[in-house]
């Protein structure tokens, strides 16, 4: 099964939770299950609510005790010495494990120094191994998640009042897409970015899936311009048959009237070097019917930062646009072929219904070409004379 987050008005732990709550998750199991903490006698309250007129539960964990502060070194103790599966442990540890990477940066500290105060508490606690049981239950074996709103504002803790979004909060979502917006308050916090951080294996729109369950986790708070819920899809993803899989790549962009053109070769190599999947220029009419040129950047979601400082270190522009794409692709192998030159390599793709396609690799016909000293277009046609008799493929 896979899990879609859609974090539409951000995300935080018992949100997260109730969204699987929402779904079928019985409060019993999960507080039996957390009971093998040893965090005391806790008791998980669902809340029916309504936001926006959409039903949702609003999660609330009870203690008989008031919780205390912990280190990381106790909040790992405590995980495993419980009486929780292997698969569950994991998850809850990796969370716990960015969450603390997070606030060592931010403190200066190192790592088994940091000293938990809100993630340390019960309630988050509860939140982490809840996240992690949930996805047990329904035997969730990938997730994603759309990319993330950051608040503004600021927001009290235990260190004082701090910026929206909260330092440990950023450092948890360094390489992940996020967005800012007209969103007051916190609606990310460490807790729900750890979570969705550690389980998410991409960023971007819903992926193709027929939904099973859709659940809906309520926040604390009511926003004046949307629901300040989390939406959870589950389902089966649908594979295609002709391609071998899909993902999220960022799109960066900007178009440019007022440079040597003899830059832009430069530029290409750069973009290449700084990890760009591809780059593609059109000739386009600017204002006051000016003759341009419109950069267009493929790249990896992590890549994004790189690729717009080396727009703007390498040209004349003054702003660079970006956003994510979904993408399927077809299976594609590197093979060599046999030919009078010798062996070269050629891609091999799979298109609809498994038929093969070959095409010449160029740094390969062309390292040829310059060895021998011969044209280029008669590598490619021995390529392509050789490519026909399939048994000389490897």
């Amino acid at each position: 099964m896979h899990a879609h987050v859609d974090c539409f008005s951000g995300i935080s732990g018992d949100m997260f939770l109730g969204a699987f709550v929402d779904m079928g998750v019985p409060t019993q199991w999960l507080a039996k299950a957390i009971r093998g903490l040893s965090i005391g006698e806790i008791e998980i309250v669902a809340r029916d609510v309504k936001k926006n007129g959409i039903g949702a539960k609003q999660i609330a964990v009870l203690e008989k005790e008031r919780s205390h502060s912990r280190s990381y070194g106790d909040i790992i103790a405590i995980i495993e010495n419980a009486t929780l599966g292997d698969k569950v442990k994991n998850k809850a540890l990796d969370i716990f494990s960015r969450i603390a990477d997070a606030e060592a940066r931010v403190h200066r500290c190192q790592k088994d120094d940091v000293h938990f105060h809100e993630v340390g508490a019960v309630d988050s606690i509860v939140d982490i191994v809840g996240a992690a049981l949930c996805l047990d239950y329904f035997n969730i074996q990938s997730v994603s998640s759309s990319p993330l709103p950051l608040g503004s504002g600021f927001v009290d803790c235990a260190h004082g009042k701090l910026p929206v979004p909260a330092p440990a909060t950023l450092e948890i979502l360094k390489g992940v897409p996020v967005y800012g917006g007209p969103f007051d308050g916190e609606v990310v916090t460490p807790t729900g970015a750890g979570i969705i951080a550690s389980l998410s294996q991409g960023f971007g729109p819903i992926p193709d899936m027929a939904i099973a369950h859709v659940g809906y986790g309520s926040g604390s708070q009511d926003c004046r311009d949307r629901p300040n819920l989390l939406r959870i899809l589950i389902g089966e993803k649908i594979e295609s048959t002709t391609d071998s899989g899909h993902d999220d790549v960022c799109v960066v962009e900007t178009n440019i009237d007022d440079m040597n053109p003899e830059l832009f070769g430069h530029l290409l190599e750069m973009l290449f070097q700084e990890g760009a999947l591809d780059v593609c220029y059109t000739p386009v009419l600017m204002k006051k019917n000016r003759p341009g040129t419109k950069v267009e950047v493929l790249c990896p979601p992590e890549k994004r930062v790189d690729m717009v400082r080396r727009l703007f270190s390498e040209t004349t522009t003054i702003g660079v646009r970006y956003h994510l794409v979904h993408r399927h692709t077809l299976m594609r192998t590197i093979c060599q072929v046999a030919t009078c030159f010798g062996e070269i390599q050629v891609k091999c793709t799979t298109g609809p219904r498994g038929r093969k396609q070959y095409a010449p690799e160029y740094e390969a016909c062309k390292r040829v070409a310059l060895e021998r000293n011969i044209p280029l277009k008669m590598v490619y046609e021995a390529v392509s004379n050789a490519v026909r008799d399939r048994a000389c493929l490897k």
